[in-house]
């Protein structure tokens, strides 16, 4: 089954070093597991646009943007065997990444086979 974390966050710009540095000792170990397939940051929202379809009428909208209590800062696709696994495997890696800051959270997506 494959599965996409989103990572949550309610602290605008990029992580603390001590965050980083965690993130990637915990994308280090799951690499070597076998489980992560990917993973990556995203650039501030003001760097990004939006594109909309509303009544058949394109629209783009450049950022910055009007300030979000909660942006996605980054993403991993996993290969698990199930629901339970994603869920337990979210729980201990928030649990661990949380020790280093507080603020940070996840959702867990299952994504559609091809």
């Amino acid at each position: 089954m494959r599965v996409m974390y989103l990572v949550k966050s309610n602290h605008p710009g990029p992580p603390t070093p001590e965050l980083g540095e965690a993130m990637q000792k915990l994308a280090d170990r799951e690499i070597k597991a076998g489980r992560m397939l990917d993973n990556g940051g995203l650039m501030p929202v003001s760097a990004g646009a939006q594109v909309r379809i509303q009544d058949g009428q394109l629209s783009l909208i450049d950022g910055p943007f009007v300030e979000a209590k909660e942006v996605v800062g980054g993403f991993a696709v996993f290969e698990l065997r199930d629901k339970d696994e994603a869920i337990d495997l979210r729980h201990c890696q928030i649990s661990e990444i949380n020790r280093t800051t507080a603020g940070r959270a996840g959702e867990t997506a299952a994504a559609i086979e091809r």
